[in-house]
């Protein structure tokens, strides 16, 4: 599928780097087709030096060469990046953004000017546990975006984590959900293992079993695919320590905690969209 084609990155911040080093380190695409265009001498050079790819401080030379352009900018700056390289991209180009918040419509209008050029334009939401290779991206389409670049943008985000189709209008949820997600859980994380010193355990004997209790709960969700309700059930005794300690869950809001954070989240995209 991406065979003989080449991928650019325009853009060379945490969330490009996750992709090629998930690119590079699965084999899914040769390691001479991928280009990283990055204004910072410094990053450009780490860039090349880890993963032995070509690197460039200009984005036209990078357009030029790529049939695969990954815009991994600032949502502020998107729109003077795509006025910039609009007379280079054409419509046999695939145009992917990582950048929360800047619609299709904005991304297709800025690159088609005044011309009745039809682009191939992709938006998707990763979120930063792509950076260890467990992510989840949500991907939707743009109107004149192929089956075969869907599958393609697929294929990349696969490299990092595992993928969604959403309509574009459903990313505002996604970013509430998934996108600002990792920092609910840090949050989370946080709070548990403190709750492990208060009783006693040290800091880092608190942080390995909560941590590890996170990630162990997690891939049993996904592994048996049985309601969250049914796993709890099954840690939970009749007059129990897992039923006190769900009660003072339930007593302190969670559930209607975390729904609010999504909400307010996903409202929050929307004002900056």
């Amino acid at each position: 599928m991406l065979k003989n084609k080449k991928i650019g990155f325009i853009g060379g911040g945490n969330m490009a780097e996750a992709l090629v080093k998930g690119l590079v380190s699965a084999s899914v695409i040769n390691v001479k087709s991928v280009f990283v265009s990055e204004p910072s001498k410094s990053k450009r050079d780490a860039l090349h030096t880890k993963y032995k790819i070509k690197v460039t401080g200009d984005n036209h030379e990078l357009v030029k060469k790529c049939d695969i352009l990954i815009l991994a900018v600032k949502p502020q700056i998107m729109k003077v990046v795509l006025l910039d390289i609009r007379t280079l991209v054409g419509s046999d180009k695939l145009v992917i953004s990582v950048a929360a918040g800047v619609p299709i419509s904005i991304m297709d209008g800025a690159l088609r000017g005044d011309s009745k050029k039809k682009f191939s334009v992709v938006r998707t939401m990763p979120n930063t546990p792509a950076l260890v290779q467990e992510g989840v991206t949500a991907i939707a389409s743009g109107k004149h975006a192929s089956k075969m670049d869907m599958k393609i943008a697929h294929r990349i985000f696969e490299a990092v984590g595992c993928t969604v189709d959403v309509d574009e209008d459903q990313l505002d949820a996604v970013t509430g959900l998934s996108g600002s997600g990792p920092a609910y859980i840090f949050m989370l994380i946080e709070s548990l293992s403190d709750a492990g010193v208060k009783m006693g355990l040290s800091r880092e004997v608190a942080n390995t079993l909560t941590i590890q209790t996170i990630l162990g709960s997690a891939k049993l969700a996904r592994e048996t695919g049985k309601h969250p309700g049914q796993l709890k059930d099954m840690v939970t005794s009749p007059a129990g320590t897992t039923i006190a300690g769900l009660h003072a869950l339930e007593e302190g809001g969670l559930r209607s905690t975390m729904m609010n954070a999504v909400e307010d989240a996903t409202l929050r995209s929307r004002e900056l969209g």
